[in-house]
């Protein structure tokens, strides 16, 4: 089944908000084997969203509209969809109902353009709107199947999931499931990791294998089409397992799991404790990891240590280290790493030092990292890197090699420079 997605509202092109609904939609039509062709933005006028509307329902299946059913005159959907299909709206009692009751809590009147939104298509579906004062609804002329639904967020998901899902599994035109798999790659890039699986590339047909790049990580989604999910896990297996045994070494998660969110779980299975002491990251190490829920139980504290006077009081790294080798240097960064695990009595202790730029700092380059980690029982350590870009890119990488190193002592109970 052929679909398409078309988002309504002078918003999105103005940049105000982004159109998280079709990444939404899209993710979820692919689990029902519906393949999505075309995403459109179009704003609120008129004759642009005819001319969005006509060409969509001549080449797919199934088009989605979302946004542009509210009461208002630029809420333009609903009526340009039925003039284009030739198809009348009518009142929809039930809807009519929901709009009386919602301004009667608030001892208030209906406005009359606020009726407009208890009407629907003639012969359509209707999807009730618990969450708000707009039912979505469907029509299908001919082979082309339109569906509206709310724009609100809060609206539109829990629609989709109670209603439209269902409705879509009865009108999809195949009985065929899309199932992903997202493998999450850490200390080797894009091209490398290609190279390093490019037989099983060239060859791929159900499953496909499709890498994607990230800052500073890779992806490889693993997509098989089949006739429920059991069998398309079992087409997908035999391709991870040839991955896995080349590349291996480099995943640390599957899925939506981040490196923030795999180091708390790790820490949380080994009841174990974390600090962190940042220079150059200025607290946006703790602030990833304070972002997974559940950080609480692993995570005891942070300190951002811009100046050398907070390093040598808060961290007790001697005046000499910081006199003689510099805030950025290696041994800063072993001596950050003990000193918050120690203050803040935790199992591991993890440092950031560098210059994040955009001028150097005690004559050292843009982009030198120190990351230092300090585990109970074991003697200290620290890496150097030199990374490339932006302040806020130095920042970014700085941060995620410092939770890969963190989650390589998790699992394998010490670090090497191997994957990093």
């Amino acid at each position: 089944m052929r679909a398409e997605l078309v988002a309504v509202g002078t918003e999105l092109l103005l940049g105000q908000i982004v159109d998280t609904h079709s990444a939404f939609l899209s993710q979820e039509l692919s689990e029902l084997g519906i393949d999505v062709y075309f995403h459109t933005s179009v704003g609120d006028n008129r004759h642009r969203l005819q001319e969005v509307v006509h060409t969509a329902v001549s080449r797919s299946e199934l088009v989605i509209f979302t946004g542009g059913l509210g009461p208002t005159d630029d809420d333009l959907t609903k009526e340009t969809v039925a003039e284009v299909l030739g198809v009348r709206l009518v009142e929809h009692p039930p809807s009519k109902q929901v709009l009386e009751k919602v301004f009667q809590k608030y001892g208030l009147s209906v406005p009359p353009s606020n009726y407009k939104q208890a009407l629907v298509f003639e012969d359509g579906t209707v999807f009730a709107n618990p969450n708000g004062t707009a039912p979505g609804m469907a029509v299908t002329v001919g082979k082309t199947t339109c569906v509206l639904l709310p724009g609100p967020p809060t609206e539109l998901y829990p629609m989709y999931h109670s209603q439209v899902r269902p409705f879509l599994e009865q009108i999809r035109s195949d009985d065929e499931v899309v199932v992903s798999k997202v493998l999450r790659f850490f200390g080797i890039g894009e091209s490398h990791l290609v190279e390093r699986i490019e037989g099983l590339i060239q060859h791929q047909d159900n499953p496909t294998i499709a890498p994607l790049a990230k800052e500073g990580e890779v992806t490889l989604r693993l997509t098989a089409k089949a006739v429920n999910r059991k069998q398309a896990d079992a087409m997908i297996a035999p391709i991870e397992k040839e991955i896995l045994q080349s590349v291996g070494q480099y995943v640390y998660g599957v899925d939506d799991e981040t490196l923030e969110k795999a180091a708390v779980r790790s820490l949380a299975e080994q009841g174990k404790t974390v600090a962190v002491a940042e220079s150059c990251t200025g607290g946006l190490l703790a602030g990833t990891l304070t972002s997974v829920s559940g950080c609480s139980a692993v995570f005891q504290s942070g300190i951002v240590c811009y100046s050398n006077e907070v390093k040598e009081h808060d961290l007790d790294v001697s005046r000499e280290c910081l006199e003689k080798q510099g805030a950025v240097s290696m041994e800063t960064a072993l001596a950050l790493a003990q000193g918050v695990s120690r203050r803040f009595r935790t199992d591991f202790g993890l440092s950031v030092t560098g210059v994040a730029g955009p001028q150097s700092v005690e004559e050292k380059p843009v982009g030198l990292v120190y990351v230092g980690v300090a585990e109970q029982g074991k003697p200290p350590r620290a890496y150097r890197f030199y990374f490339s870009g932006s302040r806020e890119k130095i920042r970014i990488r700085a941060v995620k090699h410092a939770l890969f190193i963190l989650l390589e002592c998790l699992r394998k109970g010490e670090t090497t420079n191997e994957g990093i």
